[in-house]
Formats: C-alpha cells, sequence, structure tokens
C-alpha cells in the first residue's frame, strides 16, 4: 500500500533545506519516494516522476519547487532548519510533500487514463529552475497538453483556491544603470561633471514613468533600490550605479518601461553630457493563464468542497512556473495556508511555516484534477 507520512515527511523537508541549484539532498529523497512508488524517475537539474495508466494518449504536468531562501529562521517548534542560513521560508517544502501525496495515491487508487507528469523544479527563487529543465528538452521529452502549480497564501482561509484566466503573476526585470561623469573636488563642482546629482535627477524622472507614462492601474511598479558612487568626503563621484526592479503585469507594459528608462537616462545624460548606459533584463516574465485549465481548477476545487475563486486579482510576486506555461497552456493557482502564527506570516519572512492541516486537501485536489482532465472513458 502506498502511503506517505505527509506530516514527517514535510518536516524533514524543512530541515533539510537547500538553496537554487543545490538541492542534491531533496532531489534524492523525491526520486527515491518516486521509485518507491513504482513511478518511472528522470534526475536532471530536477526530478521528473511519469506515472501512466490505460491507453489514454492525453499527458498533463504537475508543478513543484524545491528550493529554500538564504534566510536565517527564527521559528521556535521542532523541526527547526539544520542548515545555517537557510530556510523554507516559502512552503517549498509543502508544496512538494502536496505532490507526492498526491503521486502516492495516484499510484495506488489510479482512477486515470494517460499520463501524469510530476515535475520537481529547481531554483524557483531565481528565475532560473524551469528554464534549465526546459533546456534538457523536458517538454520535448515528456510531451503534455496541460501543466498545473500550486502556491501556497499565507493570509488566506486553509485550503481556500484563488486563480484567474489571464495574467496572475507579475514579471520581473532588474535594471542597472551607469553613469559616466568626470569627478573632482567638492569645493569646486563646476570643472567636473558630478554622476551623484545626474544620478538623484534620473531617480526622480524615474517615477514619473508610472505615475505620468503608464495608465491607472496598470500595475506596473518602478523601484531603485540601489545608489552606488565612487565618491567620498570630499571627493565628487564620476561614476554612479543605479539598480532596481521593475514588475509589470502585462508584456507590452515591461517593454515601454524599458523604452522610457533607456529615454530618460540617455536624455539626462545628454543633457549634462555625460556618459550613459541602461541594462534592462527580465529575470521572470508574466505568467498568464490559459481559460480550460483555470476552469479545470475551480471546477476541482469546488468538486472536493473547497472555497474556490476563478477572478481573484493579479498577484504583484514573480513565479518562475511562467516560462512553463508561456510553452504549455497552464494554470498557477494559489491555496490558503491559514491566517493565524506563522502560518499566517508573510511569504519570505524568518517565522513564516507552511500550514501541515494543508498537506492531505493539496494532494486531494491534485489526485481530482488528475481525475477529472485523464478521465476513463466507459465504452
Amino acid at each position: 500500500m502506498n502511503t506517505i507520512d505527509l506530516v514527517a515527511l514535510r518536516h524533514e523537508f524543512h530541515k533539510t533545506p537547500e538553496l537554487g541549484f543545490a538541492e542534491e539532498i531533496t532531489k534524492s529523497r523525491v526520486a527515491a519516494i518516486l521509485s518507491d512508488l513504482s513511478i518511472e524517475v528522470n534526475v536532471g537539474a530536477g526530478v521528473v516522476g511519469i506515472l501512466k495508466r490505460g491507453t489514454g494518449n492525453r499527458a498533463i504536468g504537475l508543478r513543484a519547487d524545491m528550493d529554500a531562501l538564504p534566510i536565517h529562521e527564527k521559528s521556535t517548534h521542532g523541526y527547526v532548519s539544520q542548515t545555517s542560513g537557510v530556510m523554507h521560508a516559502c512552503g517549498h517544502d509543502g508544496h512538494m510533500t502536496m505532490l507526492l501525496g498526491a503521486a502516492a495515491t495516484l499510484a495506488e487508487d489510479g482512477g486515470f487514463d494517460g499520463t501524469v507528469v510530476f515535475i520537481f523544479q529547481p531554483n524557483e527563487e531565481h528565475g532560473l529552475g524551469a528554464q534549465a529543465m526546459i533546456a534538457e528538452s523536458i517538454l520535448d521529452r515528456f510531451p503534455m497538453e496541460e501543466i498545473y502549480a500550486i502556491h501556497n497564501l499565507p493570509g488566506a482561509p486553509v485550503g481556500q483556491v484563488s486563480t484567474r484566466v489571464g495574467q496572475i503573476c507579475s514579471s520581473e526585470s532588474l535594471f542597472r544603470i551607469l553613469i559616466e561623469g568626470q569627478g573632482g573636488h567638492a569645493s569646486m563642482p563646476q570643472v567636473g561633471r558630478d554622476a551623484i546629482t545626474i544620478g538623484a535627477e534620473i531617480v526622480q524622472a524615474l517615477q514619473t514613468i508610472v505615475s505620468r507614462k503608464m495608465a491607472p492601474g496598470a500595475g506596473v511598479v518602478v523601484s531603485v533600490t540601489e545608489f552606488l558612487t565612487d565618491g567620498k568626503r570630499n571627493v565628487l563621484p564620476g561614476r554612479a550605479t543605479l539598480k532596481g526592479d521593475v514588475r509589470a503585469r502585462m508584456p507590452a507594459d515591461r517593454e515601454e518601461v524599458a523604452r522610457l528608462m533607456r529615454q530618460i537616462a540617455h536624455g539626462i545624460g545628454a543633457a549634462h553630457g555625460v556618459k550613459v548606459s541602461v541594462e534592462f533584463n527580465t529575470e521572470f516574465v508574466e505568467a498568464i493563464n490559459a481559460p480550460a485549465p483555470t476552469l479545470a481548477v475551480v471546477d476541482a476545487a469546488l468538486a472536493i468542497g473547497l472555497d474556490a475563486d476563478g477572478n481573484r486579482e493579479p498577484m504583484s510576486f514573480s513565479e518562475d512556473f511562467a516560462h512553463f506555461s508561456a510553452a504549455v497552456p497552464g494554470c498557477f493557482l494559489l491555496m490558503g495556508n491559514g491566517q493565524d502564527g506563522p502560518c499566517g506570516q508573510p511569504l519570505h519572512s524568518d517565522d513564516y511555516d507552511f500550514n501541515d492541516a494543508l498537506l492531505p486537501i493539496g494532494g486531494a485536489f491534485w489526485a481530482r484534477l488528475v481525475r477529472d482532465r485523464l478521465p476513463i472513458v466507459q465504452v
């Protein structure tokens, strides 16, 4: 009989967190569990399990993320991280456990006709894991018609499902603006080109992108997070670097922000006679949910008695699953983690914890979704 002690397994994962692309203990444990369930195992950047039943030629993918964060845990429960400075502060320990619970149920009871692709992805936090698995040809080696992922949501009632058709998570782009002026003596600014005042002007002007150039309610955020110079106590800087973060809900808005950022920075640089260069790199693309998979998620949640909202507001955070759902129609959904105590603390908080009460709920949801999307057709 394929039984897994979900709480014990989740606590085991929680005690042995690993950072992105270093999930070796985690990968080995996941692969061993899948193998014990007689599920075909493929190990590369991540772990892929293949479970087939019946003669159906349809396949769907279910994804869980494996990596932890460089955070020192401050929890006091009995299964705190045993790795100094590393913590499962985003609930990926729970995501893996829910999916393994569903794998055990489906391997034991079947109830579907087709193929389930269980995807355990590395390095979600830096937006690199999905691309690494795609680069290994996961989508070619294991073709699937749809793909799904769950993320827990602190502050929402336990098990409450929420999602939406269209954009569900924002993109994240990182920018770097380099100003090359002329340093000089602080007492004689007129003989140089002070990079710090030019940089300050650019910082202020960048705020007009959202307030004056984008439509109200577009959901765009432009944040300058670092201002670095080579100035000293009495030395005006000749070089300054601005770094920051951009979130956008739609690809067209993201591209427009990049265009406007270059226009503003280059224009101010030209006005002051200095060289300004701009780098704009998108780490996470927008996560877009397809209509049919999203409706299927809501139906599956309602079918097992969960509260479900199919028209929630988009999330401001970014999600590496976007690279999968850009290639295969899919749905990213949120599942409530609870409202009290550590389970209600924000994601990435040093005292956050995944809610063990959610483990059987998530497993049951996954099993129901598989059986709905890969039904056994009675002849």
